[in-house]
């Protein structure tokens, strides 16, 4: 692809501004969003503002691996066979964990030893807690990873291999509960663990503004196909390209089954919504404000793709060259189904091919694939080392589309 617009160099953010209400609020760390939007019973993520003006991404200092400048890939016979203009593959396996979490975790980490966190803790699935144990261990600084019993091996070995903590949890939720009770203590969480959910701290999104440096100007693609759970890939893109400026392409989610399609439909953004699925990077029951506020900005969908799907177009793709996991995989998936009816004839669209598939989750025994049972209250989880009784603080779960 042509060269993006040049990056703006790191500077120092002057404020937050609330991506729901655009309330204006100091640097610090907002655990439940926008106070104001919590307030009022709502959940929203906020983004980093600068003084700085002019073309070009503004971020905050990183702590750096190598990440970024992945390669993009053409893939002409998928896009003769689905009648595209043109289509490509953003290889993000290709930074230094092999995901596009290290994108985030750069500014994440950063962040953590800037506010002189003693600990950071996540919870994860696999590619974010390998990136920010990588990163955390490239900073000195203790990572606490919550994990379930799902994680397959070669995630625990390599987080293990950077000196991070493994704390198993009996459920997605209790993850949430145990991180919620490290952040008490003073720790920095590196990933969502609120709900109604939240998303990942802004220092973390804006690190996703790089990847939109990296696909705008002249040979900028029509649409980005972005497989997600709760929206920091798609919030961080959107702002990229907000700063950017010139034309702003569509982004689509790509998720297992419907939960921002619901939402779009007309559902509360706040609702649970079950599903079971083996793309284990993209799963779980809650969406987020930020997810839906980047698909209405970019005039994008949602695009829900089952796990039959996933794996043809993960076959696909194979026979092209390139071994995607599965969540990566649905987003040639979700293209075919746009593509169906010709509206996509002549267009260019670029896949985000967040991970690959030699640490494929999906590849693994169905039985240890996670069901989406992030419960209102979860069950208390076993005595082991480091896991404190559970807290009783109960989320807001008021029911409003904001």
């Amino acid at each position: 692809m042509s060269s993006a617009p040049p990056t703006a160099a790191t500077t120092v953010p002057s404020g937050m501004t609330c991506l729901r209400c655009d309330a204006a609020w100091p640097v610090e760390t907002y655990a439940a969003g926008c106070p104001r939007c919590a307030s009022e019973g709502q959940a929203s993520n906020l983004k980093l503002t600068y003084v700085s003006e002019g073309r070009g991404i503004r971020l905050p200092p990183a702590l750096a691996l190598g990440e970024g400048a992945t390669p993009s890939v053409e893939l002409p016979a998928l896009a003769q066979m689905m009648q595209l203009g043109r289509l490509t593959a953003k290889l993000e396996w290709c930074n230094p964990t092999g995901s596009h979490k290290d994108r985030m975790s750069a500014r994440l980490i950063a962040r953590a030893v800037s506010c002189d966190a003693p600990l950071v803790v996540a919870a994860s699935s696999g590619n974010g807690g390998l990136s920010i144990a990588a990163y955390a261990a490239r900073a000195g600084l203790p990572a606490e990873i919550a994990v379930t019993a799902s994680l397959v091996p070669s995630y625990r070995r390599a987080m293990a291999a950077h000196g991070a903590r493994l704390v198993e949890a009996p459920d997605s939720l209790a993850r949430w509960e145990h991180l919620a009770r490290r952040v008490t203590e003073g720790a920095f969480a590196a990933s969502n663990y609120r709900l109604p959910a939240i998303g990942t701290d802004p220092f973390g999104i804006d690190g996703y503004k790089t990847l939109a440096a990296e696909l705008a100007g002249p040979a900028q693609p029509d649409l980005i196909i972005v497989p997600s759970a709760r929206g920091d890939l798609l919030s961080g893109l959107r702002l990229g390209f907000e700063e950017i400026g010139g034309v702003m392409p569509r982004l689509i989610a790509v998720e297992p089954f419907p939960r921002l399609a619901r939402v779009m439909a007309g559902e509360d953004y706040r609702s649970r919504f079950d599903g079971r699925t083996a793309q284990v990077s993209i799963a779980g029951e809650t969406v987020t404000f930020q997810a839906l506020a980047a698909l209405r900005a970019t005039g994008g969908l949602a695009v829900p793709v089952d796990d039959k799907a996933a794996r043809r177009a993960q076959a696909a793709l194979a026979a092209c060259g390139l071994h995607a996991e599965l969540s990566a995989a649905a987003a040639l998936a979700a293209v075919e189904e746009m593509a169906r009816d010709g509206c996509l004839a002549g267009r260019h669209v670029t896949l985000v091919l967040t991970g690959s598939g030699l640490r494929d989750p999906g590849a693994h025994d169905p039985a240890t694939w996670p069901h989406t049972n992030e419960r209102p209250h979860a069950a208390a989880p076993p005595a082991m080392s480091g896991f404190l009784p559970p807290r009783t603080e109960t989320s807001v779960q008021q029911r409003d589309n904001g």
